[in-house]
């Protein structure tokens, strides 16, 4: 007897997925709030990387922090260092500290503290927001700019009125939700090169984030909404390398501006030291770094600012517990020791 098509899910169909309530960006604000006094800081911050972006502040953006942050205690340590060095460096560089809770995958991996708090794999994302929230809370507080990379769109109505610069990585950049998320974001933005190291790509991700859009979205009450942005003017180039090798080379960067100026584009710009640029060999930051430092000395200025994985300790460990202290869980970083030494040597 000839069978025929059920037309009843089966129930892999029903149970391929479940959701469970988050807080509203709104109501996570209500809890944890920016007082007057640091949203004044923070927009004073912004000021600053726009001015060195634009040129009228001749400083160098340093952004070095973690790779990610996987432990507040060690997080909050490295931030009060941070802070020190700030006020004894300020007259050349303007520290920001990288405070990444979204870890970007290319398969499958502990994915940040936002989604995995715990280290655990429990996915606990309820408690992953608060405690970022309250991290960078506290980060800023010890009179910090704050950088992360903007991986989840959502995650920019949670955490972005305590940034003070955010990045789009290498593998979101071609990616239009992405590009209409730093439209509507009122704070510099920096797009990576491709993983292929192509420079186009990022540059028509800042010529459509430049412009207004209108999108879907969420709303501050979680509501979805029909979202219109203004476009950011503050969008730039970061290189960080390809998988053809390094370009933060003179060449590399004289090719970069230039295709920039052909589009119109900002043209300054910033280098990351990792990545790519340094082989995943975190402690080739510093030759990566003093190259980029000559560069500027010469007389072509277009690197206004540098990116640097940095910990407490150097290198990285596997997520098995018991973890050492300080010790990256993701990409190897250079110690604070080394990190120290290299900021304190730059002119």
């Amino acid at each position: 007897m000839q069978q025929t098509q059920s037309n009843i899910a089966s129930p892999s169909d029903i149970n391929s997925r479940r959701s469970l309530p988050l807080p509203s960006p709104s109501a996570m604000r209500e809890r944890l709030p920016v007082d007057a006094r640091l949203a004044a800081q923070i927009q004073a911050h912004r000021q600053t990387v726009r001015d060195i972006l634009n040129g009228t502040d001749d400083r160098l953006l340093v952004i070095t922090g973690p790779c990610s942050l996987h432990d507040p205690k060690a997080a909050l340590e490295y931030g009060h260092r941070l802070s020190e060095l700030s006020r004894q460096l300020d007259d050349k560089l303007f520290l920001v500290m990288r405070a990444y809770v979204e870890k970007p995958r290319t398969t499958v991996g502990w994915k940040g503290m936002l989604y995995d708090p715990h280290l655990d794999g429990s996915n606990d994302i309820a408690t992953g927001l608060n405690v970022s929230r309250h991290l960078l809370l506290d980060l800023a507080r010890l009179g910090l700019p704050l950088a992360t990379e903007l991986l989840h769109p959502m995650a920019a109505d949670y955490l972005g009125d305590l940034l003070s610069w955010a990045a789009i990585g290498a593998r979101t950049t071609e990616s239009q939700i992405h590009r209409e998320m730093v439209s509507g974001l009122p704070i510099p933005v920096g797009f990576k090169n491709g993983t292929d190291g192509s420079i186009d790509v990022a540059s028509d991700a800042m010529g459509a984030a430049e412009h207004p859009h209108t999108h879907l979205g969420i709303d501050d009450n979680g509501h979805s909404a029909l979202l219109q942005t203004a476009g950011n003017p503050d969008t730039h180039l970061v290189l960080r390398g390809g998988h053809h090798g390094p370009n933060y080379d003179a060449d590399s960067i004289r090719q970069a501006v230039g295709a920039l100026q052909a589009k119109g584009r900002n043209h300054r710009l910033i280098v990351d030291c990792s990545h790519a640029n340094s082989g995943k060999d975190p402690l080739r930051q510093p030759e990566v770094l003093h190259d980029l430092l000559q560069q500027r000395a010469s007389g072509e200025n277009p690197i206004a600012g540098v990116m640097l994985e940095s910990h407490l300790q150097d290198g990285k460990q596997p997520l098995q517990k018991p973890l050492q202290y300080g010790l990256s869980i993701t990409d190897g970083c250079l110690g604070w020791d080394r990190t120290e030494q290299l900021l304190c040597g730059i002119d």
